[in-house]
């Protein structure tokens, strides 16, 4: 693979790293579906080991050998992408005052990767359970079925975004549904505060509520939304209901138990829209004190979460 020492930052092959946006690269026409960035070694090796095929990478020296250790082991020598009839791979390359006096800032552990983006999963697929995931491994496999699932509804910062997605990962839910005006997983802040993760679990976009809900109650899925509202139950009192435990002596009733819930988690400012609100079989809410009314939307992802686990 060719190794290029940058010594002009007014460079057109670097535009992908300094001056294209996250939204133009996603637009970019010399890729059928775009192209994205993944910072720092740990996360660029996972969409290797994801199977994302890197059109560029931009590598502070001192990281050099380790990230061309890592392309040969994933499969982009330049024999193995001439046989998958793809160019060789340019490896731009420079100390880390070049580096940060290109990107305007400094690298995330030494490296940043630009990939062509994946195929985009389907919807239906997510919510069985049957969309392809990938391990932090870099191993695939499917869910057998999806038991937990999470709906970002219209969550606007990408840090939120990559937040959910690590607790997703980390607390086993099986799936992510994103609705319009979410932002994008593969925005690099949101990728590189997820770890990786917006790789490693299935996420699909979708439509409004209406075309949504009746997917999801037609798979067996219990909606509950995380809301402020009077008709909210208390996060404990829904996750006892979820394990089936009645009464005092919490009795567990296999028949009784909420077997598959889509958690759904509303925007920053104004929380779930009016739509989920008439849509959700159970609002919830996470008791707060002091004061305070709510957690930021990735915290309480991770505390409701955590609670509703298998």
């Amino acid at each position: 693979m060719p190794v290029i020492e940058i010594d002009r930052l007014d460079d057109p092959r670097l535009d992908v790293f300094a001056r294209l946006t996250d939204s133009a690269l996603r637009r970019r026409i010399d890729a059928e579906r775009g192209l994205y960035l993944a910072e720092s070694q740990f996360v660029f090796e996972r969409a290797l080991a994801a199977g994302h095929v890197p059109r560029a990478v931009l590598v502070e020296r001192s990281a050099l050998p380790e990230v061309t250790f890592q392309l040969g082991a994933h499969g982009q020598g330049d024999r193995t992408r001439a046989e998958r009839g793809l160019p060789p791979l340019p490896v731009f390359t420079g100390d880390r005052d070049t580096l940060a006096g290109l990107t305007g800032f400094a690298l995330h552990h030494g490296v940043i990767g630009c990939l062509d983006r994946p195929e985009p999963l389907d919807q239906d697929a997510v919510i069985a359970g049957t969309a392809e995931s990938a391990t932090a491994d870099g191993t695939t496999g499917q869910a057998s079925r999806a038991r937990r699932l999470v709906v970002i509804e219209g969550v606007v910062d990408p840090a939120n975004v990559g937040l959910i997605f690590r607790s997703a990962a980390g607390l086993g839910a099986d799936g992510v549904l994103l609705t319009p005006r979410t932002a994008d997983p593969l925005y690099r802040r949101a990728l590189r505060l997820s770890m990786g993760t917006v790789l490693q679990v299935p996420w699909a976009h979708t439509g409004g509520w209406r075309d949504l809900a009746p997917r999801l109650h037609a798979a067996g899925f219990h909606i509950a939304a995380l809301a402020l509202d009077d008709r909210a139950v208390t996060l404990d009192a829904f996750a006892r209901r979820v394990r089936g435990e009645t009464g005092a002596d919490a009795e567990k009733s296999p028949a009784d138990r909420l077997d598959r819930i889509a958690l759904v988690l509303g925007s920053e400012g104004y929380g779930v829209s009016d739509a989920c609100l008439r849509t959700a079989d159970t609002l919830v809410e996470i008791p707060m004190t002091n004061g305070v009314d709510s957690l930021n939307v990735a915290s309480s992802s991770a505390v409701a979460m955590w609670a509703l686990r298998v």
